[in-house]
């Protein structure tokens, strides 16, 4: 269906309390308006215009990359008059009104709605609640056909009693809103121009209103303050973990898991609490992700083991690796197969290969390690010189003494051997020896400072 998407965006979120427009707060990583975004180019619509007003620049700012048409509401003065300044650049055939601060709203309800869209019937989204208070009613003649949408402020107690609500959201011919947006006056309580009055405009011009319902009611709530952004956060969280679990993946507490991007994941993954999955994750089969990890914009090998408190950041991580507890992989790690990187070690831009340990307490960073490698304790290479950054190797079957600092650019060869505690400013033959210690010394006779007594 050829259709335009127009998502409103123009609020400022008063009860926000925020310097920042309602619409750029997040769920799940992502901005409420991105939300929508996404949704409309899920439908495949053909041209997504955003009616942006209060922190326009910033909103602009968010989406500088998107394929996205604006329209500016420079004075808020309805959603009527929010879809009126968006007319002008909709070609669609088909209008479909959206809002930035609802950022549920499944593409599966939208294309529902859009099916019942014809030249003769327009299709407006609509919810039963046993309390609805605050929403606009939806008003029905004896035969059940929708003539009219009151809000709460205009409405009779008689009226105040239907629980049938209005969401905001509809669909309809372009023709139909280009002919009816310049008729709405704003003769009511608010003395703005309300897009609910096209619905009864629709009807006296022989227009059929159908309505449908979302599946689940949370696809149009919407967030007005903080209590209620925090709500849509959980129930998006928790729709996460259970697809999921639908796919194999064995969440130890659903409640604790947060999703804030694209995750893959292979059966028999198992994530425990507090874990955080950023960005595109692929996790392969087995793999474990202990309590209070961190993994963003990275690809997980089977068999992984990632104990707790580690962190991962556009990092591959190889079959069968022993990640942390207290690890940190920042970008540019590329682990082979079978790799150790134990307790508070620090990678970056560094190629292990497989089989290598780093197993305590050590900084790898702009550094290529062959197979096979030991790695001892406290070990750093010094890749910075204050200005610039150098390359540390390490070959084959290496072995890397505790305390050691390798200051690149430098190479420990084939089989080589660093003695512990050695600051290492030369390459290293294949299989040799390199220590570069003090020679130890005893000194008879000395006595310890003590302290002065006051």
């Amino acid at each position: 269906m050829d259709v335009a998407a127009v998502i409103l965006a123009a609020g400022k979120g008063t009860r926000m309390r925020s310097k920042q427009p309602k619409v750029l707060h997040a769920i799940a990583g992502c901005s409420m308006l991105g939300h929508v975004v996404h949704a409309a180019q899920s439908i495949r619509a053909a041209q997504t215009v955003v009616v942006y007003g209060h922190g326009g620049d910033q909103v602009r700012g968010l989406f500088a990359e998107a394929s996205l048409q604006w329209a500016e509401q420079a004075e808020q003065l309805g959603t009527g008059h929010a879809v009126a300044q968006a007319m002008p650049a909709v070609h669609a055939e088909n209008v479909l009104v959206l809002y930035g601060d609802v950022p549920l709203i499944q593409p599966s309800t939208l294309l529902e709605l859009l099916a019942l869209v014809s030249d003769q019937q327009m299709a407006l989204l609509t919810l039963s609640m046993d309390n609805p208070d605050g929403y606009g009613r939806i008003l029905r003649n004896a035969d059940g056909a929708v003539q009219a949408i009151v809000e709460q402020k205009d409405a009779s107690a008689q009226q105040l009693a239907i629980n049938e609500i209005n969401t905001g959201i509809l669909a309809c011919r372009r023709e139909l809103l280009a002919q009816v947006l310049p008729q709405l006056s704003n003769n009511n309580a608010q003395g703005e121009y309300y897009l609910t009055d096209v619905i009864a405009m629709a009807v006296a011009n022989n227009i059929n209103v159908a309505t449908h319902q979302p599946s689940q009611p949370w696809e149009v709530d919407g967030v007005n303050d903080r209590s209620q952004l925090a709500r849509l956060e959980r129930i998006y969280q928790r729709n996460m973990a259970q697809q999921l679990m639908a796919q194999g993946v064995t969440v130890l507490d659903p409640a604790r898991l947060d999703v804030r991007g694209e995750v893959h994941a292979s059966e028999d993954v198992t994530l425990d609490v507090n874990v955080v999955l950023e960005g595109r994750v692929v996790l392969g089969e087995n793999v474990i992700v202990g309590p209070h990890c961190v993994i963003k914009d990275s690809e997980i090998g089977a068999n992984t083991v990632i104990a707790a408190h580690s962190v991962i950041e556009n990092s591959t991580v190889g079959k069968a690796c022993d990640i942390g507890p207290y690890a940190r992989l920042r970008p540019g790690t590329l682990l082979g197969n079978s790799v150790k990187v134990g307790n508070f070690v620090e990678t970056k831009a560094a190629v292990v290969g497989e089989g290598s340990k780093i197993n305590h307490l050590s900084y790898v960073g702009d550094a290529e390690l062959g197979r096979n490698i030991n790695v001892g304790a406290g070990t750093i290479t010094c890749n910075y010189d204050g200005a610039n950054k150098h390359l540390t190797v390490i070959e084959d079957n290496a072995f890397i003494g505790s305390n050691s600092s390798l200051v690149a650019p430098v190479t420990v060869g084939e089989g080589a051997t660093v003695g512990a505690g050695s600051v290492i400013t030369k390459d290293v033959p294949n299989g040799q020896l390199a220590v570069t210690r003090a020679k130890q010394q005893e000194i008879s006779g000395w006595q310890r400072p003590q302290k002065k007594q006051r």
